[in-house]
């Protein structure tokens, strides 16, 4: 086996991670370099330094990834209207292969072979790194720490803590908290109570929304410009995409916008119960929708919503730097050449109403759809022909079998 020189460990600066660096350490005997995304989680991040320096790290990495996130990542996604199986909006699997893009870019700055992570034997993540590693540089070993040590049990984990005089907050030493994910696009969270999918989320389960119940009795309108297919502006101002996002976010929580309790399946063969907050992205794939349903053909519509589960799978999977799913992205930003212009929504206690729509690149004509005189020569009679031509097959048909 090659020896492991050096490894990137993905570090978030929590209790497991902080485990998990200290195992490395001993285990492999070797430097090891942190990596920590700011992909808007909405912590101080800070202390992930702090505890790195504490165990005698030396070359600590804090980066700022919120408009490559954005912009790169999540902006495609939309583009598709990517909904896995017809609901959840990938907020946890598109932020992966950004985070391993960045784990592989360091390894080889700082000449690592290894590069390892802290997603579980049980979970999509261990997938999803691994396979964007594989794609980006095969070369270098990625490091799975819970499916090689022998810590089987939250008390043992404890206990390694206090062993290697790894701080425990005190929120960590009783009962084993919600298990969160954040980043600017969404928030997840799994464990506990919500491991029963016949029990009812508790309220605090929800970190990023209000109960729509709650939310305000007056309805807010908000207006979304786009341009090739990407959000550009919100009520008139133009915005960098993780600005954008964040504002939409505001407004969406605000209103109750973007909640999903969601029984899922995961790529590795089981069922998995998670309470999914996505506001921000909720409402921009509302506007997307209104803004394509008056730029878009009919025909080329219809098939960005047949490739979209596909492509939605993909990126759940961990595929995002397959072949396959940069055909399909060629095929969608095609597409998207005339989807620019504005969308008017109304948010309203959890819901966001698409209200109007205009482009300078619309496909509508008002002179083709209108009761009243048309100054489009539309003959009417034309339409027999269309019907008798495509019922041909039936009448033959019935004509075979009888009714």
């Amino acid at each position: 086996m090659t020896k492991i020189e050096k490894i990137v460990l993905s570090y978030s600066g929590g209790l497991d991670t902080s485990i998990i660096l200290k195992w490395l350490q001993e285990t492999y005997g070797c430097e090891v370099v942190t990596f920590t995304a700011d992909l808007g989680q909405g912590e101080e991040l800070e202390p992930a330094r702090a505890n790195a320096e504490m165990v005698g790290v030396k070359d600590i990495r804090i980066v700022d990834l919120r408009e490559e996130f954005v912009s790169d990542f999540v902006f495609p996604m939309l583009r598709a209207n990517a909904l896995y199986e017809g609901q959840y909006l990938l907020g946890s699997s598109i932020a992966r292969p950004l985070i391993a893009k960045h784990l592989v870019g360091i390894a080889r700055e700082v000449g690592a072979n290894a590069v390892a992570h802290g997603a579980t034997g049980k979970g999509n993540d261990q997938i999803r790194f691994e396979l964007a590693v594989n794609a980006l540089d095969p070369s270098i070993k990625v490091i799975a720490p819970w499916r090689q040590w022998n810590i089987r049990s939250r008390m043992q984990l404890l206990e390694y803590a206090e062993k290697h005089h790894i701080p425990v907050p005190s929120d960590k030493r009783g009962e084993a908290p919600f298990s969160i994910d954040a980043n600017l696009l969404h928030t997840s969270t799994e464990g506990k109570i919500l491991e029963n999918p016949a029990e009812v989320a508790p309220d605090h389960a929800y970190q990023r929304t209000v109960d729509p119940v709650d939310a305000p009795d007056t309805p807010e309108i908000v207006t979304i410009g786009f341009d090739w297919g990407d959000p550009i502006s919100v009520n008139g101002k133009s915005m960098t995409p993780a600005a954008l996002l964040t504002e939409l976010n505001g407004l969406g929580g605000r209103h109750g916008i973007g909640r999903l309790d969601l029984v899922e399946n995961r790529f590795i063969g089981m069922k998995s119960r998670g309470i999914y907050e996505t506001p921000g992205g909720t409402i921009l794939l509302t506007a997307h929708r209104g803004i394509e349903s008056i730029t878009l053909d009919r025909a080329a519509a219809h098939l960005k919503d047949e490739i979209m589960p596909r492509y939605a799978e993909l990126i759940y999977n961990g595929f995002w730097f397959a072949p396959e799913r940069e055909m399909l992205q060629a095929l969608i930003d095609h597409s998207q050449a005339f989807v620019s212009g504005e969308v008017t929504l109304r948010l309203y206690k959890g819901s966001a109403s698409v209200i109007s729509r205009a482009s300078p690149c619309s496909l509508y004509s008002a002179d083709l759809v209108t009761f009243e005189e048309s100054t489009i020569a539309f003959d009417h009679h034309d339409a027999e022909g269309f019907i008798r031509l495509n019922g041909l097959r039936l009448r033959s048909w019935v004509a075979r079998n009888g009714r």
